[in-house]
């Protein structure tokens, strides 16, 4: 179960790993390019139209061995908790959670007038983060968007792990790493050396964790 899929390219990187996938999201235009995206390379993945909450009574209780959750996903969830209750609730048990997302301590941090400053929560709050751009991640340089708010929840990595372990899940791995898929700060971050398609830190990247993965499984 791939929650939050977008246009499903992760979702097909599981099925070529030998998943039988299925791609949940709430975005109509967002699925229709994930299902092209399968037809063209000859995929069988499922595809459903739904609010990540809805999952478990959309497609069932208990449905699945793994659930599968990429980078940024859970900015968009006003609860954390609400999130892991999802996730428990879709797992067979001894099932597993794999979870890469933005570590908090980087969502923290924005480039203002040419520094790195501190500008945005670490944990949860109760109202939203609203922005509006008009550029997308993933052009930066294209402006065309039309800058419709978008509104974004932190949720710090303490409030994650308590969250799973409060819904029965068990930690197997937490790993924090130095790098991101893409260059949340502009002007200060070059391509990671070992990993193609990570940017990090250019100065001193052993300074920041920039995104984190959790593995844990449901309890039996």
């Amino acid at each position: 179960m791939h929650l939050q899929c977008h246009i499903g390219t992760d979702t097909l990187s599981l099925h070529r790993l030998g998943g039988r996938v299925t791609g949940l999201d709430l975005s109509p235009a967002s699925l229709a390019e994930a299902r092209r995206l399968a037809r063209d390379v000859g995929a069988d993945i499922t595809y459903v139209e739904s609010d990540v909450h809805a999952a478990p009574d959309v497609l069932g209780r208990a449905a699945f061995d793994v659930v599968y959750t990429g980078i940024g996903a859970v900015c968009w969830l006003p609860s954390i908790d609400r999130w892991a209750a999802t996730v428990a609730a879709l797992l067979r048990p001894g099932g597993r959670l794999v979870f890469r997302d933005c570590h908090p301590m980087l969502g923290t941090l924005e480039v203002v007038d040419g520094r790195i400053e501190l500008v945005y929560p670490y944990a949860e709050h109760l109202e939203p983060l609203v922005f509006s751009d008009t550029a997308s991640y993933v052009d930066p340089d294209d402006h065309s968007l039309p800058g419709l708010p978008s509104h974004e929840w932190s949720h710090g990595l303490a409030e994650i792990l308590t969250a799973l372990l409060a819904h029965g899940m068990t930690l197997e791995t937490v790993l924090e790493h130095d790098s991101v898929p893409w260059v949340p700060l502009p002007g200060f971050m070059s391509p990671h050396p070992d990993h193609p398609g990570e940017h990090r830190l250019t100065d001193r990247p052993e300074r920041l964790a920039a995104s984190f993965t959790i593995v844990a499984t449901l309890s039996h």
